[in-house]
């Protein structure tokens, strides 16, 4: 892999820990800017609806950009935001920020998948996806438990001081080592990639890419009250096994990235039931801490390793539209990311405890499970939506 594509990881690195810190932050912002604790977590809410919302919206904006200057210029944004919140003493305007930095990240991330897979061959798209995506994986293991660490020692601001930190070296390695390439301007364009994003292939997947990764994050939301209320470990176990997670998380991309390009039915399918099996033996055995341990490890490498996969299939399934394809899956990926942790909440505001979030983890996989079955029958002798690559990824 180019060594620059390891260098977006690393700003996705840095966008990764400004995403899922606040789960940390919520009440030390709360109290500071004089707001109650539901009130700050809208900055949560804020930010996955500026992910959704700014993805297709920022990739297609980018086009009339050389991709390094649309990363860069995305990247500089997130950081004054990020800068500005450190700063600011009122949670509208805090609020703002955060949603400013949702679509820069948006955009980034969307302009980094198609620049990623630009830079290796036609049948390494699954490779570069994961390479990139490691970065996220990576702010699950050490940057998410670091911001938590510096809200308490130095308070919830040295947090977005340290985003804006790390964001440094990303931006000035990106003007350095990241190809040009050329603006794509033209309206004829924009409407050829508008018209390729009609086919059933690429509206299925990312489906499917929405459910598996709402699945993640509904357990990943609620993973903190299941290890002390229903395994019975103490709170100090709790990072640990986030970054658990994290490690999990890490490895399955990477695994996935190797074989994903070459044998992705597999990947999908028999990932998919492993998947399905894991939460719902999660959810039985949520009380034994060792099966606890295992069983986040595996979940983790799993959820990443099937999402990252999918991630690949849809650059695939929309190659006539990079941009817009890349846009539309990270905007797959925030609706799960906002879509699993609500209906997990509902499970919990309705008494049912907080195995809950665990078995609607293995109902959404079980639906992505169904549906991709079903359009892989409607699509009768063509390749499966889900898992069969283009003849290039064989080549």
């Amino acid at each position: 892999m180019p060594f620059a594509l390891y260098l977006l990881g690393l700003a996705v690195f840095a966008q990764g820990t400004s995403e899922f810190m606040l789960s940390g932050l919520i009440p030390d912002i709360a109290r500071d800017l004089s707001v109650s604790v539901p009130v700050a977590g809208h900055l949560t809410s804020a930010f996955a609806v500026g992910m959704i919302v700014g993805a297709p919206l920022m990739a297609l904006l980018s086009r009339r950009f050389s991709r390094r200057g649309a990363l860069l210029a995305f990247l500089v944004t997130f950081l004054l935001v990020h800068l500005v919140g450190a700063l600011t003493t009122s949670f509208a305007v805090l609020l703002v920020t955060r949603v400013v930095g949702a679509l820069a990240n948006a955009g980034f991330l969307a302009v980094a998948l198609v620049t990623a897979t630009g830079m290796v061959g036609p049948d390494a798209k699954g490779r570069a996806t994961s390479a990139l995506l490691g970065g996220v994986t990576v702010a699950c293991v050490a940057g998410v438990p670091a911001g938590a660490l510096l809200g308490e020692a130095w308070g919830w601001r040295s947090a977005f001081w340290a985003v804006a930190l790390l964001s440094l070296p990303a931006l000035l390695a990106i003007a350095r080592a990241v190809p040009a390439g050329a603006p794509e301007t033209g309206e004829a364009g924009a409407l050829g990639e508008l018209r390729a994003l009609r086919g059933p292939r690429l509206l299925v997947t990312l489906l499917l890419g929405a459910l598996v990764n709402g699945a993640t994050f509904c357990t990943f939301t609620y993973l903190s009250p299941v290890v002390t209320h229903v395994t019975g470990l103490g709170s100090g176990w709790v990072p640990a096994v986030l970054a658990l997670f994290g490690v999990g998380s890490f490895v399955g991309v990477t695994v996935a990235g190797r074989v994903a390009d070459v044998r992705p039915l597999p990947v999908l399918v028999l990932g998919s039931l492993a998947l399905l099996a894991g939460w719902v033996l999660f959810a039985m055995t949520a009380a034994h801490p060792v099966a606890v341990v295992v069983l986040v490890l595996v979940q983790g490498g799993l959820s990443f390793g099937v999402g990252s996969t999918l991630i690949a299939r849809a650059l695939y399934a929309a190659a006539d539209a990079p941009h817009l394809a890349s846009g539309f899956a990270t905007a797959a990926f925030n609706v799960g990311a906002a879509l699993g942790p609500w209906l997990g909440g509902l499970t919990i505001s309705a008494g049912l405890g907080y195995r809950a979030p665990l078995w609607v983890s293995a109902a959404l996989v079980a639906t992505a499970l169904a549906v991709g079955g079903t359009a892989a029958g409607l699509g009768g002798r063509r390749p499966s939506p889900t898992a069969v690559t283009d003849s290039r990824a064989h080549a």
